[in-house]
């Protein structure tokens, strides 16, 4: 249902408060340069520091903008089971065309417990949704196992598989085979994840990169392998950039560089220390960037 690149996008700051018409200028960047679709206020979003309103402000100026060219994906996941039904069905309303739900953090749930949390969101509001499973954000892994458990219920369409694991994401697709989609959540991986059979990326890189992403998805699906291959290889370095600190420490950083927004980042995050900054700048020279 969801394929190729997807950007996980950043939610700008001015002055403490979310700048809209930057937001709205990062989706028409965004739009232009071929992404397949958009995350609104998942974890490059800044969605932990987001308030409700804020939260839902930034799923609707995104929707708004996108004006139904491509997919918008808002990011409604919690750790609270009944906060991600609430969320879930505010975005289904605001009219997103899906939502992306991490795994609930914190709280360490068993993977029986993932199984009923994802299945309560998944019976109590009708849309595609998208499981995210990130264990180096988060502190819990939700298992293979568990994943072939969810895949049959109508409303759970994909997964964002951010293990970093490309046995972990072998193993989803050979038990769950067509029930599930699997979508890459490590830039650094997207053309081993698809060679496995996954159907895109769920990119911080696309951000910066929009057009290098989606050439790299578009060659793949085209069948030209070699160009797939030769940009995800001429993409690495960067790609490995977005992460010398905490996302989207680097991202909004780069951001700012190419003067597409503020650097800004709200506590506990904070600015990127000088030196990471600039062997940051360093590479976005190399890649014509800045």
């Amino acid at each position: 249902m969801f394929k190729g690149s997807i950007v996980a996008i950043v939610t700008p700051f001015a002055n403490g408060a979310v700048d809209q018409e930057k937001l709205r200028e990062l989706v028409e960047f965004q739009i232009t340069n071929g992404t397949d679709a958009i995350v609104p206020c998942g974890t490059t979003g800044e969605s932990s520091t987001l308030d409700y309103d804020e939260h839902m402000d930034v799923v609707k100026i995104v929707i708004e903008q996108v004006n139904k060219r491509v997919p918008v994906i808002a990011g409604t996941g919690s750790n609270s089971t009944a906060e991600a039904i609430e969320l879930s069905r505010k975005a289904k309303e605001a009219g997103a065309d899906g939502v992306l739900l991490v795994t609930p953090y914190y709280n360490k749930p068993t993977q029986e417990g993932l199984v009923r949390h994802y299945t309560a969101i998944a019976d109590a509001v009708a849309i595609p949704q998208i499981l995210y499973n990130v264990p180096g954000r988060t502190g819990v892994n939700m298992l293979p196992d568990t994943v072939a458990r969810l895949a049959p219920h109508k409303n759970i369409v994909a997964i964002k598989e951010a293990t970093g694991s490309l046995q972990q994401a072998s193993e989803i697709l050979a038990l769950c085979g067509d029930q599930i989609d699997v979508l890459s959540g490590d830039d650094f991986i997207t053309f081993p994840m698809m060679a496995c059979g996954a159907k895109g990326v769920i990119s911080v890189l696309a951000n910066i990169m929009p057009k290098a992403v989606a050439d790299l998805t578009d060659a793949f699906f085209a069948g030209d392998l070699e160009t797939a291959r030769r940009l995800h290889l001429n993409t690495l370095k960067i790609s490995n950039a977005m992460f010398i600190e905490s996302n989207p420490i680097p991202v909004k950083t780069a951001l700012g560089l190419m003067g597409k927004c503020s650097d800004e980042v709200r506590l506990p995050l904070c600015p990127m220390s000088e030196g990471n900054k600039a062997k940051l700048a360093a590479i976005m020279k190399e890649y014509q960037l800045i």
